[in-house]
């Protein structure tokens, strides 16, 4: 008869067992990392007149709805994972901030997890609004007098625009994401989705000005993916 392991050596079985499961864990992830482009005509940035609230807003604002690197990388678009598992993911459900300063909303474009919550700040020394006709989630159209917060949760994906009626040329979005896989462009286009399960993946790209753009991806846990996506006017 073989003799019964000791508590010991059971104790001993189950640590290599989970640092078995964790060394797996981490093998069968990769990472895709990429830019977006833009391919289209030249851009000019619009130049918006100011006629109110001069003081703190200044005369003239300069759009900021297409962004683009000195090599036409895009900022501010939102990269996602499209066809992954339906399964669980732990969200973090610390609030976001989106801050309104100097009659801009700032950051302009913010990520939060379905069930988390967006709190609006004003830190400027005047009266703005925070207004969303949301399509999957409710509504909203809120008066946000200097140093109030405004929370608001967001329970099913969707992207959906913030507007202040009060300065129309302020303009924000939330994305509401599904899954932990989205990504905002930075300055240069560049953007990084880590830890994605190896397999066959299509990216979808949006953004504000150009639509969307799909492109397909291989992840596997040896190299990184690296891929471009173009995108233009439509």
């Amino acid at each position: 008869m073989h003799a019964r392991p000791s508590r010991h050596q059971r104790l001993a079985l189950l640590v290599g067992l989970a640092a078995a499961c964790a060394i797996t864990a981490t093998a069968s992830a990769g990472t895709i990392n990429g830019q977006v482009r833009y391919t289209g005509a030249p851009v000019q940035r619009k130049r918006i007149p100011v006629s109110i609230d001069q003081y703190l807003c200044g005369t003239e604002k300069t759009a900021d709805d297409l962004l683009l690197s000195p090599k036409n990388g895009v900022q501010n678009a939102v990269v996602s994972v499209q066809g992954l598992p339906g399964a669980k993911w732990k969200r973090d459900l610390s609030p976001v901030k989106m801050d309104q300063k100097k009659c801009d909303f700032v950051p302009r474009i913010v990520l939060v997890p379905a069930g988390g919550t967006v709190e609006f700040l004003n830190s400027d020394r005047l009266l703005h609004n925070v207004r969303s006709d949301a399509k999957e989630n409710p509504a909203f159209n809120r008066a946000q007098p200097h140093g109030r917060t405004i929370t608001i949760t967001f329970r099913s994906p969707e992207i959906l625009r913030v507007d202040c009626d009060l300065h129309s040329w302020m303009r924000g979005w939330v994305v509401v994401t599904e899954h932990p896989f989205y990504a905002i462009t930075d300055a240069d286009g560049n953007f990084a989705l880590e830890n994605v399960p190896p397999g066959k993946y299509t990216l979808q790209v949006w953004h504000e000005t150009l639509g969307k753009a799909t492109q397909d991806v291989t992840v596997t846990d040896a190299t990184p993916a690296t891929v471009t996506v173009n995108m233009q006017r439509k």
